[in-house]
């Protein structure tokens, strides 16, 4: 059964949101969703889908909280703890059984409100063998963005070109919190972090949701709706521990991508993708991305974006949304904004930032420090 995205809403993306609480941020976002889609959440909607983590919420069994703001009140709703890429997958696979025909997935961040970030990320680390070492978590990035330069033999200069273009993109986005026009001496000067990584090598938070209204064919055909078809999707988690992981490759993205181009039947991704929007909260994990999932070869990646390939009049568009680094790292919701900026690409609604003659586009996310969990969905505007 053939599944499409047929209604999206973005809210907030901004460094902080003080005017608005979490629920009213989603309430705008799926109050857009909605309209865009044409459902009336309580009559045609079989189940809704939140992706959020308790800790990240400061409270447990979050999906409590959501009906109101969804229009979920009584019906069926359940909580990804997890990316909202992972969330699609979900609502994905309920409409693939038949029990419903139109699913929500929904997946914020209100980082503003997060007094505690760098303690919850440090309460992810391994309680026996990490933890006790006392270090920052954006360490684990370092020492693997440092063995990716090593292991690819990619030269530091190719991660300045991902922050100049993903910022510069983002300028063109009304969606982003961080647009800028870099100069190499504003990267030059930025201060060293976690090395090889600089602040400017690191996403910054943002307030933001995502709402995604997705149908199955005939449910899509009832409400004369023109779906952005999910082709293929999978998801996969590398080693749990940062020792016995490989630094170099992202193995969960490599293994959840051979999952979705299985499914989607799509034999040479390289050349029959069109637009990609990747997980680039590290400068060096666009890169490493890419070529996990096949977008570019071991080691060139880093070549390739210093050449312009990776542009928006690039051979391979990749973040023409400014990505994480532009648009600002939005927790949970991450993954599911990859995917509805390719919904945007593929209809031609991305206004400056479209890419020409789009019609299959990749999305791509990571969980984010210090997991290795990633997902991959294809899509495309024609099955």
């Amino acid at each position: 059964m053939r599944v499409g995205i047929i209604g999206m809403g973005i809210a907030g993306f901004r460094p902080a949101t003080p005017e608005l609480s979490w629920k009213e941020l989603m309430f705008e976002a799926a109050s857009r969703a909605y309209a865009d889609a044409g459902v009336d959440p309580r009559a045609d909607v079989g189940s809704f889908v939140t992706c959020a983590e308790d800790y990240y919420e400061g409270f447990g069994i979050f999906d409590e909280f959501v009906p109101d703001q969804l229009g979920a009140v009584l019906r069926p709703t359940c909580t990804v703890s997890g990316d909202g890429l992972q969330g699609l997958a979900t609502a994905f696979m309920q409409i693939q059984t038949g029990l419903v025909d139109v699913a929500v997935v929904e997946a914020h961040s209100k980082a503003s409100d997060i007094r505690t970030f760098d303690g919850i990320l440090e309460h992810g680390l391994d309680p026996i063998w990490t933890r006790p070492l006392g270090g920052h978590a954006f360490v684990a990035a370092g020492l693997e963005a440092d063995a990716y330069l090593r292991g690819t033999r990619t030269v530091r200069k190719a991660l300045d070109a991902v922050v100049r273009k993903n910022r510069g993109n983002a300028r063109f986005n009304p969606h982003a919190a961080y647009p800028a026009n870099l100069e190499p001496s504003h990267l030059d000067a930025a201060e060293e972090r976690f090395r090889p990584l600089r602040t400017l090598d690191i996403s910054s938070l943002a307030d933001g949701c995502v709402v995604v209204v997705i149908a199955s064919e005939p449910a899509a055909r009832r409400l004369k709706a023109s779906p952005i078809w999910i082709r293929g999707i999978g998801w996969a988690s590398d080693s749990p521990t940062l020792e016995t992981r490989d630094l170099v490759g992202a193995a969960y993205a490599r293994l959840a991508a051979d999952q979705a181009y299985r499914m989607a039947k799509l034999r040479a991704p390289a050349r029959d993708v069109d637009v990609a929007e990747v997980d680039d909260r590290f400068s060096y994990k666009e890169l490493q991305h890419l070529e996990a999932i096949g977008l570019a070869k071991t080691g060139e990646a880093g070549r390739r974006a210093i050449r312009g390939d990776f542009a928006q009049d690039g051979r391979l568009p990749v973040n023409a949304s400014g990505g994480s680094l532009g648009c600002g790292n939005v927790l949970e919701a991450t993954g599911l904004h990859r995917a509805a900026e390719i919904v945007c690409q593929l209809r031609g609604e991305a206004g400056r930032r479209q890419v020409d003659g789009a019609k299959v586009g990749i999305a791509q996310s990571w969980r984010f420090v210090p997991t290795a969990t990633g997902a991959v969905a294809v899509l495309g505007a024609s099955a």
